[in-house]
């Protein structure tokens, strides 16, 4: 399979196309700094500004196209300007791709563009399915203008599924090796009250289910990227001390991280969605990794 991906060079991207390459696809990385992509991975230089440059020809006859592009939401905090860039980077990436596919004369048969559950806002202990409603506050708001740009790529020959993500969990990069310093130093804690669920997946369960979308010729629409039993923080609190053989009691006040992170603290870390993968289970994809204890001692 012919296979584009645009945000390949970053943390989920790294792990997909190596995966993806090492099952012997022929993959294409439409990035701004292609020197950053990966080694005999062939790559196209791009800059998404909403419309198809010259770029888009490389798309006219490819398999799929996986869209992984935009601004990371934890970098700092919220200001204007960076709410701003972190919704304009994924609109124009996503708005971008749509316009090759939409030009292309052999277009791609998948489209398979990121989400995330952030989609459903503050949902409290209420289980939540791809069918629940979109929320109301930044991220939700991002979330729901990020699909509804890549769903304008659907059509009789290319169809569109809009993975939605929760706290993707690896041992090397991403959010756990900072989650953990605080532990290693005898003050991890839970954050706030530590009720808020915190949907998690380890981060190869989150490669084998794109995998698993590419191949699905069924699937379409939201799909939850989510273990199947997600935890609140404190009981990932308590799993992860209880891992690492430290202790688990110094909690983070809430006020004390919203002074520090402004808005980003109750969109990232104090409100959180109870989501489930109803969909992908549904379609049959079988997670390798089920509860976060047994996660989270194969991962470290």
């Amino acid at each position: 399979m012919q296979i584009a991906i645009a945000g390949g060079s970053g943390f989920l991207g790294r792990a997909l196309v190596q995966a993806l390459a090492g099952d012997g696809h022929r993959l294409l990385v439409l990035s701004r700094r292609p020197a950053a992509a990966a080694a005999g991975v062939a790559t196209v230089p791009w800059a998404p500004d909403g419309t198809a440059g010259a770029w888009a020809d490389a798309l006219d006859g490819i398999d799929a196209v996986i869209n992984l592009a935009g601004e990371s939401i934890a970098a700092g905090r919220w200001t204007a300007g960076r709410k701003r860039r972190i919704l304009d980077s994924r609109l124009a990436a996503t708005a971008s791709l749509v316009a090759a596919i939409g030009r292309a004369a052999r277009p791609p048969a998948v489209l398979i563009s990121g989400s995330a559950v952030g989609y459903y806002g503050r949902c409290g202990d209420e289980v939540v399915t791809e069918t629940h409603a979109a929320g109301t506050d930044f991220l939700a708001s991002v979330c729901v203008r990020w699909e509804q740009a890549a769903l304008r790529a659907a059509g009789p020959r290319t169809r569109v599924v809009c993975v939605r993500t929760g706290l993707v969990l690896d041992g090397t990069d991403g959010a756990l090796p900072k989650m953990m310093l605080p532990f290693r130093i005898g003050a991890g804690g839970r954050l706030g009250s530590g009720r808020q669920y915190m949907p998690w997946i380890d981060r190869q369960d989150w490669v084998g289910l794109v995998r698993f979308l590419l191949d699905d010729s069924g699937a379409s629409g939201a799909v939850n990227a989510t273990a199947p039993q997600p935890v609140t923080n404190a009981e990932f609190t308590r799993v992860l001390g209880r891992i690492l053989h430290r202790p688990a009691f110094v909690p983070a006040p809430a006020f004390a991280l919203r002074l520090a992170l402004g808005e980003m603290a109750d969109g990232l870390l104090l409100s959180g969605q109870r989501a489930v993968p109803a969909c992908a289970e549904r379609r049959g994809y079988r997670f390798a990794q089920t509860d976060i204890e047994s996660a989270l001692r194969h991962i470290l």
